[in-house]
Order: structure tokens, then sequence, then C-alpha cells
């Protein structure tokens, strides 16, 4: 139990990235709230979003074109009301992000696009280069710290859902700086907590993607939709010893190429638009070139575009691949694919509301159908802004429609002093560092190994076989590591679940053993919920 009072907020929200921070600021306005991070105030995929952010704003571009792309490579699944939404309040949620200080690269006067793949127009936003999320970051912490009703807490780690007759009523969460559980009592609680590439053995995320607001929804209840559907990112780099840091699919859209251990260029062989090519066919060639060739990696080449040009276009990556010894101007680079994104999570209606009364979600934890079966390059910033800003804007209108207790108003000055920190004191050494538990490797392992790229029935059966065998004991103490390891348990299985139950190939989710999309049976979303079975709807 919390060692202490609860502390009572009018909104809570999970998760200090893109989409928890654009929620908060809508929600300063209506009531207290309280932001918490599981680790540092900025460490988020945000942070690491490096190729841009996708919207129809220049002169060649329309928005009914982003729609087109964004529903072709969502591969027949996309919710074409939640794709509409997303290109067309796009647009005005990025000149709300330039007024309040993002500052996106410009080509003189203007701005600057790149094109990324199955992109029709060169419509993708970027700023100092590769550091996109970083910047949008930064501008929505420095509008959301203005604010006065919004507090933040960072290393509260949020363990479970508080649940009263069937309503979300607060959250539990651990102060790891002192090793304490509190209480939060909120009249509604937005999950924003990210993916689950955490559960893959070779992902892009960083360490905090364990899907733990996935996770802890699943467990109070709510319904999960489309986890069979991981996009795997095509160009991870691949040298011994360093982290599989993401290569920017801008790369390609500004000609870098792909080559196999034998130097061909390949793409060609699989599909029109080459390196360009959607991300799940891009990442399926280079397995198979891979398996053909006997090599572990391919190549990226950049080699004809320059040091000067890429040390300025992309210098976070150029400096990042040197540190490892390689300069992207000049060598070629060994790249592979990496577990990268979750289009599936917590399923959500339009504007962010669970099938659990009092909890939202948004971003790469809610499951809206935008990307369908496979992400559009660059949209998931753009989701996480303006799905961030409709959930926040639900919960100020439900709160509103739901008259205040004397109780609450009346404890309102207790609600203010007792979440009231200071985000600039982060005293991250005073955390204690912990080691991951053995078994959170092995469920790596098996999620890549039966879970990944290619899949088929066999290995999806044994997969589930194998994690349900582990029998690991949900967390109900002070302790993040166990959480997480219990996280990453329950998320692989039901991966695994909703792979098996889709007896076809569509976007990212591709079957060897039923290799055929299959729009009679499964042009519907996959369901699950604690105690079931999978199902679509």
């Amino acid at each position: 139990m919390s060692a202490h009072d609860p502390i009572q907020v009018d909104f809570a929200v999970v998760g200090c990235g893109i989409a928890g921070l654009r929620a908060a600021i809508a929600l300063g306005a209506a009531g207290s709230v309280l932001v918490l991070a599981k680790d540092t105030l900025t460490e988020s995929a945000t942070e690491y979003a490096q190729g841009g952010i996708a919207a129809a704003l220049s002169d060649d571009d329309e928005v009914t074109l982003h729609e087109q792309d964004t529903l072709a490579a969502g591969d027949g699944l996309c919710n074409v009301e939640a794709v509409r939404i997303l290109v067309q309040e796009g647009p005005r949620y990025i000149q709300e992000l330039m007024e309040w200080g993002a500052r996106f690269d410009r080509a003189g006067t203007r701005l600057a696009f790149t094109r990324e793949g199955a992109h029709s127009r060169s419509r993708v936003l970027h700023a100092q280069g590769d550091s996109t999320g970083r910047e949008i970051s930064r501008a929505l912490f420095a509008r959301a710290s203005s604010i006065r009703n919004i507090q933040f807490r960072a290393h509260a780690f949020t363990t479970e859902l508080l649940c009263e007759e069937g309503r979300v009523i607060g959250l539990r969460f651990l102060d790891e700086v002192i090793g304490v559980l509190h209480d939060v009592h909120a009249r509604a609680v937005l999950l924003a907590t990210g993916g689950l590439g955490q559960v893959y053995s070779e992902t892009t995320n960083p360490e905090v993607a364990t899907g733990d607001g996935m996770a802890i929804a699943y467990d109070a209840g709510a319904v999960l939709s489309d986890l069979e559907f991981v996009q795997f990112h095509p160009t991870a780099l691949a040298v011994k010893g360093a982290p599989r840091f993401l290569l920017s699919e801008a790369l390609r859209g500004e000609g870098g190429v792909l080559r196999n251990a034998i130097l061909e260029r390949f793409m060609k062989r699989y599909h029109a638009a080459q390196e360009l090519a959607p991300r799940d066919i891009v990442a399926r060639a280079i397995v198979s070139e891979m398996q053909r060739t006997g090599a572990e990696f391919v190549y990226l080449d950049l080699t004809h575009l320059g040091s000067h040009f890429l040390r300025k276009r992309f210098p976070r990556i150029y400096e990042t691949c040197l540190r490892h010894g390689l300069d992207i101007g000049e060598d070629l680079v060994p790249v592979r694919p990496a577990a990268h994104y979750a289009m599936g999570g917590v399923r959500t209606d339009l504007w962010g509301r669970t099938s659990l009364p009092g909890l939202y979600a948004a971003g790469e934890t809610a499951a809206t159908g935008v990307h369908g079966a496979n992400r559009l390059a660059s949209n998931s910033l753009l989701e996480g802004l303006v799905f961030g800003a409709r959930a926040g804007q639900a919960m100020v209108e439900d709160l509103c429609a739901k008259t205040r207790s004397a109780r609450r108003r009346q404890s309102a000055g207790v609600r203010r002093k007792a979440v009231r920190t200071n985000p600039g004191k982060e005293n991250s050494a005073r955390v204690a560092a912990f080691e991951r538990d053995p078994r959170f490797r092995t469920i790596q392992q098996i999620l890549w190994r039966q879970v990944g790229i290619i899949r088929n029935g066999t290995d999806l059966e044994q997969a589930i076989e194998t994690l349900r065998a582990m029998e690991i004991e949900r967390c109900n103490g002070p302790s993040r590591a166990a959480c997480e390891l219990y996280n990453v348990w329950i998320l692989g299985q039901l991966i695994a679940r909703c792979a098996l139950a889709r007896q076809e190939s569509r976007g990212s989710h591709y079957r060897s053993d039923y290799p055929i999309r299959n729009d009679e049976q499964f042009a519907r979303h996959s369901v699950v919920r604690r105690d079931s079975e999978v199902g679509f709807e």
C-alpha cells in the first residue's frame, strides 16, 4: 500500500513525451495536472525521434494526398475518420508549435521539407537536421512549465491503475528516489507511456519503452487492439557493441541506397519504389538478403552524398556513427531491422477515451486505428500531437459534464501543495541502479526469434507455450525492474496470441504460412481483454 495520504488532482498524465505534454497543456486551464515520468523528464521516444513530423504544409502538397498515402501504408486497416482528423488538424497544431517557439529547419525563409518512404510529396518537417523530436519536446515542455496548474514528477514509475466499480479513479506510482509507493486520486487518467519496443532483443526504442501503459490498462480490464502489428525499422546500426541506433528513413529520402553483403543494390527486386518502399517491405527484403547471402547485416550506402552534406543535414546521426568508428560519408554503414513502433495499443475512440470510464490514452500507447497495419513514416509525432490535444480536450469536457463534489472543491488547495515539485531538480544520481532479471532477456529473445519480422503458426504457438510456462508474478512491491519484467511478459504473450489469431499477412504482420492478405476474414481489428480470447471487430 501507499505510505502516504493519496495525492488529489483533477488530471493525471502518465508520460512526458509529445502526447503527454500536449495533453497536459490542454488540461492546464481546467484544473490541477500531475505529469509523471518514469525516468527523467526528457527521457521518452519523442526525444529520440530523428526523421521529422509529416504534414501537408508545402505549396505542392495537399491534405488529401497525405490522407491517401497514410491509407495506402496502413494496408486496408486504417480508421479512415482517424486518418482524416490526423491530416486535417495536423497543420494547425504544427503552426501552434511554431508559435510556441519550435524551430524547424528552413531553406532561406521557407520551411524545409524532405521525403520519406511511401510519401508522394516532400512533406516531412525536421529540426536541427535529425533532432526533430528533441526540438518539439523542448518547445512543449517550455510551454507546459509556464502553466501554473501543471506539475511534474520525475523518476515516478506507474505500477497500476486504481479502479472503483469499473471506473479508473487514479493510479499508484513508485517514487524511485526514496523507494516509496504513492496513490494518486484523479478525475481522469491519461496513459501516454509510449511503446513496447523493449519486448524485443533488437530495438531502436529507449530502455524505458516497456509498454507499461498498455500492460497496466490490460490488467485493469481495458480493451487492447492490433498488438500483432509491430513495425520493424529497416535500418538500425549493426555495429558490435553499439546500441541499435536508428538510422533515419530520411537518409534514404535524401538518396541513400541499400546494398547486400556482395554490394549489390537489391531493393529493385522487391518493390518499384526501391529504398522508399513501405517499411515492412524494406525490412523483409533486408531479412531475405541477409538469409540469401548468409550475412548478419546489409549496408546503407551514403558515400555519394558526401561527408559535408551529411554532417550538416544529419549532425546527430553523423556524430553517433563517428563515435563507433564510421564516417557515413566515406564508409558503408552496416544496418539491420529492429523493432521500432507499435501500431496497436489501448483501444480508444477518436478523442482518446478507452473502454474504461475515467481512462484515456494517446500517442503510441493508444490504438486509434490511424496507422492501420503499418505506420506511414513521420506520422507518429503528428499522431501524438493531434490526438494528445484531443484527449486533453475530451478529459476537460467530460470533467465539466459532471458536477464537482464539495469534497473535491474543499481539497483544491491541498492538491496544489501535494504535487508541487521542481522539475529542474531531478537528482538522477540518487535513483538506485537496477539490473534486469535474466528472464527479461529471455523474453526479448523469444519474441525476436519467434514473433519477429517473419512469423509462422508453429513458432507462435511455441512462443506462447514457453512464455506461459515462465509464470511471472504481478509486481506489487517497490521494484521498477520487477514491474517491467511482468509488463513485457504480459505483452509478449498478447503480441504472440494476436499474431497467431491473424491468419493472413498484412502490413507489418507477415505469416509465411499465410502469405496472402485475406480481406474476407481479417479486414478487421484484433481485440483482446483480460481473461478472454483474441477476437476481431
